[in-house]
């Protein structure tokens, strides 16, 4: 199977580059699965998982909090706001997070600070979920 080039990056630097067969991804609109070849285009990112199946049959999960995927025939960029393999993942810091960002949605001080909290919470479930396998 054809393999196309994967580069993950955050504003912190690069998070994953390697070969693919097959990059699975949540944009705003929907899941997307994309294959070398490709036609090209460009979707924002939901906070989700990214799935990288490679040639050998092993799959690589990439955790990314918002940011775009842009897709060319023989390359797929995803340009993410905070990004973290799966392995990398520490637990007791994204349970750490979930529990303050719940509390700060029980207080509900404004707007803003429950739009925050909803994004906080959102953003450390997704980690806890691919640590734990669930994507």
């Amino acid at each position: 199977m054809k393999t196309v080039t994967v580069n993950i990056v955050t504003p912190d630097g690069p998070v994953y580059d390697g070969e693919v067969t097959m990059v699975i991804a949540k944009t705003v609109a929907g899941d997307i699965g994309v294959l070398a070849g490709h036609v090209p285009m460009v979707a924002p990112l939901a906070i989700s998982a990214v799935k990288l199946n490679k040639a050998d049959g092993k799959s690589d999960v990439v955790t990314v909090s918002g940011g775009f995927v842009e897709v060319r025939p023989d390359k797929i960029s995803i340009l993410a706001t905070a990004a973290e393999l799966a392995e990398n993942i520490d637990v007791a810091r994204a349970k750490e997070a979930q529990k303050r960002a719940e509390a700060r949605l029980q207080q509900k001080q404004s707007e803003i600070d429950v739009k925050r909290a909803e994004a906080a919470l959102a953003r450390a479930m997704n980690r806890i979920k691919v640590q734990e396998g669930n994507i």
